[in-house]
C-alpha cells in the first residue's frame, strides 16, 4: 500500500534542503506507477500522484506528473519491441552441423550450437542472407524473409567438399584461447571455432609448412600468427583476446 504524506510530513525547504528533496516527488510518483500502474486507472495514479505532492512546489509536482506519464508510455514501448523483429532458429542434425560457423549478411554471428537464449537470432523484417561453414564441406546459404513477431526455422544440411584435399603427412596445432568461441581461420580459410581444437584429445590438424592462423570474434581484437610446422610436429597457440575490437556483429575480414 502507497501512504500519501499527510499534512504533518510537508515543511516548507530553503536553500540547499530544497535543493535535496526535488527528487522525493519523481522517485514516488515512478514508485507508485510500478507498483500500481496494472491495477489502477491512469486518473486515479495522477491523482495520488498530485496529492503527494501538495506538500511541495508547483514546478516540481508538474514534472513528477510529466515523468510519471512518459514512464507510463515507455514501459509498454519496451514489450511492445519484440514484435518488431523476427527469430530465426537454426537446426542442425550432426555435430558437423551444430559446430558449423554462422554468418548473417556477411556478419559472423557465431557456431550454430550456441545460437539460443540470450544469443538467439533476431533481425529486423526484410531479406536477410544466412551462410553456415565448415572446413571441408560446402557452404551452406539460404536467403530468407523475416517477419516482425514471427519464428522461422531452417534446418542446416552441410555436405561433404569433393574439391578440398585432405593431407596424407599432417602437423597439429592445438588452441588454448579465451573466449572459445571465436572463430578460426587457416591461410584465410574457416575451420571452426576455438573449442573445437582445445582440451584432452582435440587439435586442429594442417598440412606441414608455414601456417597463418588467425583467430576473430566481434567485440574483441583479432589475433594472428605465423607457424612453421615440419611433418608430424605439434604446437600449441596460447592466448587471451583483448577486447575492443569491431563491435558484434561486424564482418570478420578472413
Amino acid at each position: 500500500m502507497v501512504k500519501e504524506p499527510s499534512a504533518n510530513d510537508c515543511w516548507p525547504p530553503s536553500g540547499d534542503a530544497r535543493r535535496e528533496v526535488t527528487l522525493i516527488p519523481v522517485c514516488y510518483a515512478f514508485s507508485a506507477s510500478h507498483r500500481l500502474g496494472s491495477r489502477l486507472p491512469l486518473r486515479n495514479l495522477l491523482h495520488l500522484t498530485w496529492n503527494s505532492m501538495k506538500c511541495y512546489s508547483k514546478d516540481s509536482a508538474i514534472a513528477c506528473t510529466l515523468f510519471l506519464l512518459g514512464s507510463l508510455i515507455f514501459m509498454p514501448a519496451l514489450h511492445a519491441g519484440n514484435d518488431v523483429l523476427g527469430q530465426v532458429d537454426l537446426l542442425g542434425a550432426t555435430k558437423v552441423e551444430r559446430t558449423s560457423g554462422v554468418w548473417i549478411d556477411g556478419q559472423y554471428v557465431g557456431y550454430l550450437r550456441e545460437l539460443k537464449g540470450s544469443k538467439k537470432i533476431l533481425l529486423l523484417p526484410g531479406e536477410h542472407e544466412i551462410a553456415v561453414r565448415q572446413g571441408g564441406y560446402v557452404d551452406f546459404v539460404q536467403k530468407i524473409t523475416v517477419r516482425g513477431g514471427q519464428t522461422q526455422t531452417i534446418d542446416v544440411r552441410m555436405e561433404k567438399d569433393t574439391r578440398v584435399q585432405f593431407p596424407q603427412i599432417t602437423a597439429e596445432i592445438k588452441l588454448e584461447v579465451n573466449p572459445n568461441r571465436a572463430a578460426v581461420f587457416v591461410d584465410g580459410v574457416f575451420v571452426g571455432h576455438v573449442a573445437e581444437f582445445s582440451g584432452m584429445g582435440r587439435a586442429l590438424l594442417v598440412a606441414p609448412g608455414k601456417r597463418k592462423v588467425r583467430i576473430s570474434l566481434p567485440g574483441y581484437q583479432p589475433f594472428e600468427t605465423d607457424i612453421e610446422l615440419v611433418a608430424n610436429q605439434k604446437s600449441t597457440v596460447k592466448t587471451d583476446l583483448v577486447q575492443g575490437g569491431p563491435a558484434e556483429g561486424t564482418s570478420l575480414h578472413q
